[in-house]
């Protein structure tokens, strides 16, 4: 297994556990729990940054375009108008 195997299957758990954090803290009625929860996200979120930077640093990832202008504009107009409905 190579490097960038490594650093993307790494990633892809990490992106995992954030989105199980995100769903165990929103169930979450115990005031402790959440917030022990959220410090756990907070540090895999941490954690996740320092991979997402070493991948883009050894050109194992290679983010998208960044948006134009229209095409945010496009989005926030569309997310509007389905949260107004």
């Amino acid at each position: 297994m190579n490097d960038k195997t490594m650093v993307s299957d790494a990633l892809v758990s990490i992106n995992n556990e954030l989105k199980m954090y995100a769903d165990y803290i929103s169930q979450s009625e115990n005031k402790e729990l959440k917030q022990m929860l959220k410090q756990f996200r907070n540090e895999c979120e941490m954690s996740q940054e320092k991979l997402y930077n070493l991948a883009r640093e050894k050109s194992f990832y290679v983010p998208a375009a960044k948006a134009t202008q229209e095409e945010v504009q496009h989005v926030k107009s569309v997310l509007t108008q389905s949260t107004t409905i």
